[in-house]
């Protein structure tokens, strides 16, 4: 058998209907290669194996999770990835799918790690403690809305679908979690360069509480500071609002 690592943030599914939307939800889109992150005992990957004609590949940090389930399923014998997924090269050549209960402690991180990808990852399907699903679909003027927003959705829809509740797992976690869906967008925000879209969202974030204009004075000529947009805050400010004012950056 095997043992649950609190310092791996282990908190494995266990509820078999929750199990079963979000495979459905998976297969509504059609994918030729499946990165699972965090496989742990297995209870998504038994029924992703079982998806035709794919190519499947898991990460997996925990040595003790790995020797288990290349016990248990003997087709994944070469298709372990045994690393923590932030530090993994692209898996495949082509484009993937990536799907996972994702460990809590890193599943921002983990988010950031597919934008390097997000020209070869069309859809991911992840669960996240629900603070973090709700902040990555949050919209402009929602409480939540913030960096996490900001930096994903320029690239993909993100959809929230359901909750988790902590008596789905074991152990429960002390959260409640949800579902998100990430589509990729096919056309990309007009920005004067990722770079400066980035520095932009994060510097105004930074001090979310002040206006714009005293967020971000480092980045403007103070002739542009006199713009009335400069009087709202970051969180008013849609995606495509920021994607504009890179164009009048230093």
């Amino acid at each position: 058998m095997y043992t649950l690592k609190k310092s791996l943030g282990q908190h494995f599914l266990k509820d078999e209907s929750i199990i079963q939307r979000i495979v459905a939800v998976l297969k509504e889109n059609e994918f030729a290669n499946l990165l699972e992150v965090g496989p742990g005992a297995g209870a998504l990957t038994k029924h992703l194996l079982e998806i035709p004609a794919i190519q499947f590949k898991a990460v997996e940090l925990d040595g003790e999770k790995v020797e288990f389930l290349q016990k248990q399923y003997k087709k994944l014998q070469h298709s372990i990835i045994h690393k923590s997924f932030l530090e993994i090269e692209k898996p495949f050549d082509s484009p993937f799918t990536v799907i996972g209960n994702f460990p809590y402690n890193i599943s921002t991180q983990i988010l950031f790690k597919i934008l390097e990808w997000k020209d070869e990852v069309p859809v991911i399907v992840g669960m996240f403690q629900k603070e973090v699903a709700q902040r990555a679909a949050a919209p402009p003027g929602s409480k939540v809305y913030g960096v996490l927003s900001a930096l994903i959705q320029p690239y993909y829809k993100i959809e929230y679908l359901f909750d988790v509740p902590p008596e789905s797992f074991n152990p429960p976690p002390k959260v409640m979690s949800g579902v998100i869906r990430l589509t990729r967008k096919e056309n990309a925000l007009n920005v004067k360069s990722e770079r400066a879209y980035w520095v932009l969202v994060k510097t105004a974030f930074n001090q979310r509480r002040k206006t714009m204009r005293n967020a971000v004075k480092s980045l403007f000529d103070s002739t542009v500071l006199q713009d009335e947009i400069f009087n709202k805050r970051a969180e008013e400010l849609s995606i495509e609002t920021f994607a504009s004012l890179t164009h009048k950056m230093k």
